[in-house]
């Protein structure tokens, strides 16, 4: 089964959660506010997406921290300031079990496409 992460007022989200339930795809939803993430998650979409694809550098949050805690997110060890930060996280993160996506754009629809 798909899990779609984010946060539910993320106009990215909303688009993506559309798209699934217009297509009539079965998908959990994991709320980063609500049910927050745990680090070994977190951890294992740096090491298979690296920070680049991950962290949000052009949202509100990224321009709210300090220089020293973007320095931290794009380092070698970024998952405790991202865990702290959820919002500087990419939306949605798109697990399919066997790889993840991120974003919802017209990579990750061909993407979705060619598994329903």
């Amino acid at each position: 089964m798909i899990t779609l992460y984010g946060i539910p007022n993320c106009g990215t989200v909303k688009k993506a959660r559309s798209w699934l339930e217009e297509k009539g795809v079965e998908y959990s939803f994991h709320d980063f506010k609500k049910q927050g993430l745990d680090a070994a998650t977190a951890q294992s979409w740096v090491t298979e997406l690296g920070t680049e694809t991950l962290v949000n550098r052009k949202g509100t949050t990224w321009r709210k921290l300090d220089a020293s805690t973007q320095s931290v997110l794009q380092g070698a060890a970024p998952v405790p300031a991202m865990l702290e930060n959820l919002s500087v996280i990419k939306r949605p993160v798109i697990d399919l079990g066997d790889r993840r996506l991120v974003g919802f754009g017209p990579e990750q629809i061909a993407a979705l496409e060619s598994r329903i």
